[in-house]
């Protein structure tokens, strides 16, 4: 039902969405038909990126990825599109034209104006900019108005953008650029300047840049590397100076001596302890004559015994300090057997004694003796020996945790050489195998491009058809207003018994000549149909009743002309009518009619009951327009009593009263009334004070009997009023 009515206010406003497009598209045809034709010309470069990443793949294990590729062309079309880059392509525009004798443009204003100092002058600032790659300083009034220059021209950075296209062709190492306007050399020329300055200075800054950093890698790779000569140096003096060739081995082999050397001790001592056990056992064998009579003649070769003991000491000390070495261990046993021999000449003295016994004994214990003499002698050369060895053992240790403090040291200094040495690597080959920017396609003159003009026009007519379509479809939406009967319906939950359709002038209508048998029109034909829809709802509503009040929710909704209409329609039923103007704030149909009574006079006792004319004729009670109500005029009982006297005298009274707005007047009209409808008028919205009247209304219940929208327009698309159908809503 929506999409209906909203198509059927398209259809009444069809020659306002024809009329203003065809206006618009006249309008821009107008505007657009001196417009310039329009020549555009391209131009491509190689990026270098996609080779490079190639190269780099090859000589190291980390090449670039798909996104960084990307990002790389990302960066490149930013730099070609940076200000500083156009700001060298407007020189070269300006400088053009200025020095040329055949300009891209024809001279603007501002620089017809220029004379030939101005324009020299101009011609030197723009070159020394251009060389220094410097842009227009606007703090200063000369290079300002140089500025302004160029804008004229159409040579400025934001006129040279909007025309400049520049984007990468797929995944491709190509870069093109387009440039439209209205000269075909000057898009040409636009295009290769824009590539010969952006690679001008692309390869500037990368260079600088790169060289910038391979001299920082280098500085600081010679000053890692002397700091690891100082390192190694010093580890390598500390160990001459302490005699130091491997600490390490040194280590092991001076703790394998004393661990040798210990088990020496070990078996030395072992056969101390076994010869001295064996002595004391033989020394028992012998009495204590025997015993005097031995010591007596060993005793004269202490002194010999003594020195060749001495002497095997001496030897066992230098056998011990060379290493344990074969002719100290000669000497050692020449030395044994010559205090052998001294022992053995004794023990032949001693049995060549008459009174000595026993020779065997003597004989075992001399020899135990000389092995323990030497075994003691032994041991003590091997002490003092591993005492010198821990000593040396011990000196290591200090010297063991300072070679680990120059040994770090020259682990971290040769892995920061290394790491550096590895960044500087890799910055002299990404330098070597940098992207070489090469202009490939140099921009041509190109054709004229296919007018616009006609696309700008159709784009404005259908761009207006959619902004007027739109304003209506908002206008439309939110309109609350209430245009058909089932909207009154279901917005208030009453009835609506019928509607009347918007006629100018209603005032005027003659309802004579409206119900004459000879009027034919076919608008007073369709009105008098929707009248008599309208009687005969309300006869059928009324339930044998006489008296009927129209209201309305506020002022100027037409219930003058719906009294007015009802009574006429009823008379044309052979009804006795009467109609009472209870108007009291706006006493319409008093002024219209001039009526022969007044209510004032008829319920205070000073006319006599009203009688009925004929049955065609309308009795009609007005009022004085006075400010009062109607229970000021008389007391409710007699006014009651009045009222009974009119029901009995007609068949139908019909009341205007005041519009609900005027709360207490109308409600005292509704109350001594037998029924109530209300007039209201379309497009209208109900909302705020008007919902509260509602309210009241619903609240006479069957006293109410509903509505009659007045002044409809009409609308092919309106629902037809149906009583029973809108009575059921009403009744929900």
């Amino acid at each position: 039902m929506e999409g209906k009515r909203f198509l059927n206010i398209l259809k009444k406003q069809k020659y306002t969405l024809m009329a203003i497009p065809v206006l618009v598209m006249v309008i821009a045809f107008i505007l657009t038909r001196k417009l310039p034709n329009v020549y555009s010309s391209k131009g491509s470069l190689a990026a270098g990126i996609v080779k490079a990443s190639a190269q780099m793949s090859i000589l190291d294990a980390n090449p670039l990825q798909e996104s960084k590729v990307s990002q790389e062309f990302g960066n490149m079309i930013q730099l070609m599109q940076m200000k500083k880059v156009y700001d060298q392509v407007s020189y070269k525009l300006i400088l053009h034209d200025l020095e040329g004798e055949d300009p891209f443009r024809k001279a603007s204003k501002l620089m017809g104006e220029l004379n030939e100092n101005a324009r020299k002058h101009a011609i030197t600032v723009y070159k020394d900019l251009y060389n220094k790659r410097q842009p227009l300083s606007l703090w200063d009034q000369d290079q300002k108005g140089l500025n302004d220059l160029i804008i004229s021209m159409g040579y400025d950075y934001e006129s040279l953008s909007k025309k400049m296209r520049v984007y990468r062709i797929d995944n491709s190492d190509f870069i093109t650029a387009e440039f439209e306007s209205e000269s075909p050399i000057l898009s040409a020329f636009a295009v290769n300047t824009l590539f010969s300055e952006f690679i001008a200075y692309h390869t500037s800054i990368n260079h600088e840049s790169e060289e910038r950093t391979i001299k920082f890698l280098g500085d600081l790779l010679n000053e890692k590397r002397n700091a690891l000569d100082t390192s190694m140096g010093s580890l390598k003096r500390f160990k001459i100076d302490n005699r130091l060739l491997n600490l390490t081995d040194q280590g092991k082999s001076l703790y394998a001596q004393i661990t040798e050397f210990e088990n020496k001790i070990q078996e030395v001592q072992k056969t101390i302890d076994a010869n001295t056990g064996a002595l004391e056992n033989l020394n028992e064998k012998f009495t204590s004559e025997e015993q005097r009579n031995i010591d007596k003649v060993l005793s004269s070769m202490n002194q010999s015994v003594i020195s060749l003991t001495e002497q095997i000491n001496i030897a066992q000390d230098e056998y011990t300090k060379s290493g344990f070495e074969s002719r100290y261990l000669k000497k050692i046993d020449s030395l044994v057997n010559a205090k052998k021999l001294v022992l053995t000449q004794a023990s032949n003295r001693y049995t060549a004694n008459p009174n000595a016994t026993k020779d065997n004994l003597v004989s075992q214990r001399i020899s135990l003796e000389v092995n323990r003499d030497m075994a003691q002698s032994g041991i003590k050369s091997l002490q003092k020996e591993l005492r010198r060895l821990n000593n040396r053992f011990d000196t290591l240790v200090p010297k063991e945790a300072t070679i680990n403090t120059y040994e770090g040291n020259i682990s971290v200094a040769s892995q920061e050489y290394v790491e550096i040495q590895k960044k500087y690597n890799q910055a002299t080959m990404a330098f070597n195998s940098s992207a070489q920017i090469k202009q490939i396609e140099m921009a041509m003159p190109g054709n004229k491009q296919p007018s616009k003009k006609m696309l700008l026009v159709l784009v404005s007519g259908i761009g207006s058809l959619v902004v007027c379509l739109s304003v209506i479809f908002m206008l439309f939406y939110l309109d609350n207003s209430l245009k058909y009967v089932d909207e009154l319906s279901n917005k208030t939950n009453l009835p609506v018994l019928g509607t009347l359709p918007y006629i100018v002038h209603s005032s005027l209508l003659n309802l004579n000549e409206l119900w004459a048998p000879d009027n034919n029109s076919p608008i007073d034909q369709e009105f008098r149909n929707q009248l008599r829809s309208v009687r005969f709802e309300t006869e059928n509503c009324m339930e044998g009743n006489h008296m009927l009040t129209v209201t309305s929710l506020a002022e100027g909704e037409g219930k003058t002309f719906l009294s007015m209409c009802l009574a006429s329609a009823y008379t044309m039923v052979n009804k006795k009518v009467l109609l009472i103007d209870g108007n009291f704030t706006n006493n319409t149909i008093s002024t219209l009619t001039d009526p022969a009574y007044y209510i004032e006079d008829f319920l205070t006792g000073r006319t006599n009951i009203p009688y009925p004319g004929e049955e065609t004729d309308i009795t009609i009670i007005g009022n004085k327009g006075q400010d009062i109500s109607l229970f000021e005029i008389n007391t409710e009982a007699v006014i009651r009593q009045k009222i009974q006297q009119l029901k009995d005298a007609f068949d139908i009274i019909i009341v205007e009263s005041s519009s609900l707005n005027t709360m207490n007047q109308a409600k005292e009209w509704i109350t001594v009334t037998d029924k109530v409808i209300a007039s209201f008028e379309a497009n209208k919205i109900i909302s705020g004070e008007k919902k509260i009247f509602v309210g009241y209304l619903k609240s006479l219940n069957n006293k109410y009997i509903g509505w009659v929208m007045n002044r409809l327009t009409e609308d092919e698309d309106a629902p037809k009023p149906k009583r029973r159908f809108f009575r059921k809503k009403a009744d929900q």
